[in-house]
């Protein structure tokens, strides 16, 4: 059983047209994850898995909605216990342990403000995000390397005042310990409002601080098009998106979509880096029924040999993040039959364009426009562009009572108004729709390369070149050229076996000028063996312009 029904006025559709026009939630005014989801499948369907949480120690844990419905509210009467009320921010660094879900729905029934974070965050991080968001408590993985540069925050974090871990550890109090001090029936409390804020995610801060996405109660209802629609999972099925609790692609692809369409949601938690060969046994090991990763974990395993696996559980598989290779759309196609189908979308919003289940999926397309946002392309002074094959910035004209859209930035009213009062969202992402309506990725707007009257975005370039064995990552930018205005330059990372020489350089100028418009190959190509990053693994294109 699912809980769609419960929500929007129809579910299926007969095409991408019909759903597009017909789409349309109930008249909803009031919603509560942990109550009208949680609790209701505890009530409905104790049984019901939730999650199937498993590690690289060989341990497992499977939970029920009943079981869920009991932890999160003796969770909850912890965090009352300790003085927490409506409108605290609690953070948490959990990777991938299920404990994140005890806390976010908790946290959600009581009307406290959880802020995800990831583990990998640096003492200067933690200080930034604790003293911004005025964090109460503080809940971690176990892991020496990060309880330390929490010990060494800690000091200069105001408003902290409880830090937990998972078992024991000196300085912090033990989360299992604690919460089974509490009762399992929690208090009649008095439900949050739809546009309360109920989450605050800190992006990634490619250019500066980063800022504060708040995403209110409404926005759970926002991932039925995440999950049900592009993702395609499956009722009483086992889904699978390669997240950590710190990214919002963790709340698109392991929570709140994927438990109101009914299907549980699968964590494999391990620390460190990833290994393709311990996740692929995995799909068949726990029946895995849909499957979600960036391109990066797809370029991964293609390097295995994927005849030693088992797909034959999968009926979905989706993708998003940045552009997909044509040859891993083809290869993982021929290897399980099933196509690769893109997303789009930003923290600040659930799925704003898919290859969705109503539509063909076609390799580096961003698909169509979901149900509930109108998308236009915009140029420069916010004029709709029509013509096919011109770029402009993806924006969604802002609705009456939008769901899956940020409530604005914490303690940024001008950010936020900018934002939200001006009738369009700007993403900042330019994208470019073909005569077939589909939409094609371009780049950031800050990041678009202008040579000799061309206009150049980096991921069409990046992409070209990582279809080159020599190629294992790369990164795409304009450098300053009296004659050309800019000219593409390219840091490129290569795979073993590959060594840096005048005869690759040429062949990899080659190899873009035969896979892309010739004026965009990259005239200049330096060899590297790390390129600048964020903690979420983008790369700082800013940074490499300053070198």
């Amino acid at each position: 059983m699912n809980l769609l029904s419960k929500f929007i006025k129809q579910t299926d559709f007969q095409s991408y047209e019909d759903f597009k026009q017909n789409f349309e939630y109930k008249q909803i005014d009031s919603f509560n994850f942990g109550y009208d989801v949680v609790d209701e499948y505890a009530r409905l369907a104790p049984k019901k898995r939730a999650i199937v949480w498993c590690n690289s120690a060989g341990e497992e844990r499977i939970i029920t909605f009943g079981e869920l419905k009991t932890l999160t509210d003796k969770t909850a009467n912890m965090l009352l216990g300790l003085g927490l009320k409506k409108g605290d921010f609690i953070m948490t660094m959990l990777n991938r342990r299920y404990e994140y879900y005890l806390l976010n729905v908790a946290c959600c029934k009581i009307g406290v403000v959880i802020v995800p974070a990831t583990y990998l965050l640096t003492v200067k991080d933690i200080e930034y995000r604790c003293n911004s968001a005025d964090i109460k408590a503080l809940f971690c993985i176990n892991e020496k390397e990060v309880t330390e540069y929490i010990n060494e925050a800690a000091p200069a974090c105001k408003t902290l005042q409880y830090k937990f871990t998972i078992g024991k550890c000196d300085g912090y109090l033990d989360f299992h310990e604690e919460i089974q001090k509490y009762d399992d029936k929690l208090p009649c409390l008095p439900r949050s409002a739809l546009t309360d804020t109920m989450m605050v995610y800190f992006t990634s801060g490619t250019t500066g601080y980063p800022k504060m996405v708040m995403l209110d109660y409404k926005y759970p209802l926002g991932h039925i098009m995440t999950a049900y629609y592009w993702q395609a999972v499956v009722d009483d099925g086992l889904h699978f998106t390669m997240a950590e609790s710190g990214w919002a692609k963790f709340s698109w692809g392991k929570l709140y979509g994927q438990w109101l369409a009914g299907s549980a949601v699968f964590n494999y938690d391990y620390y460190g880096r990833f290994t393709p060969t311990d996740v692929l046994p995995l799909i068949s090991k726990y029946k895995i029924t849909t499957f979600c990763a960036p391109p990066t974990v797809y370029r991964f395993f293609i390097r295995e040999d994927l005849s030693h696996y088992d797909f034959s559980s999968l009926v979905s598989i989706t993708t998003a993040g940045e552009p997909l290779n044509a040859e891993v759309f083809r290869l993982f196609k021929e290897t399980t039959g099933l196509p690769i189908r893109e997303g789009f979308g930003q923290t600040e919003s659930a799925s704003i364009l898919t290859t969705c289940r109503y539509c063909e999926a076609v390799p580096g397309s961003m698909g169509f426009p979901m149900a509930i946002y109108d998308v236009a392309l915009l140029d420069d002074e916010d004029n709709e562009i029509s013509d096919c094959e011109k770029e402009g910035e993806i924006c969604i004209k802002i609705r009456n009572n939008q769901f899956g859209l940020l409530a604005g930035y914490y303690r940024d009213p001008e950010r936020t108004y900018n934002a939200l009062q001006t009738g369009y969202y700007h993403t900042g992402d330019l994208a470019m729709k073909d005569q077939n309506g589909y939409y094609w990725f371009v780049g950031r707007k800050d990041d678009i390369i202008k040579s000799s009257g061309y206009r150049i975005g980096p991921f069409e370039v990046e992409s070209a070149l990582m279809e080159h064995p020599a190629v294992l990552e790369c990164a795409i930018t304009g450098v300053p050229h009296p004659e050309r205005g800019q000219i593409v330059k390219a840091m490129i990372i290569l795979n073993k076996g590959f060594s840096a020489s005048d005869t690759l350089t040429k062949e990899l100028q080659d190899h873009v000028k035969h896979n892309t418009a010739p004026y965009k190959y990259p005239r200049i190509i330096e060899y590297v063996t790390a390129l600048p990053k964020t903690i979420s693994g983008k790369i700082k294109r800013k940074d490499i312009r300053k070198d």
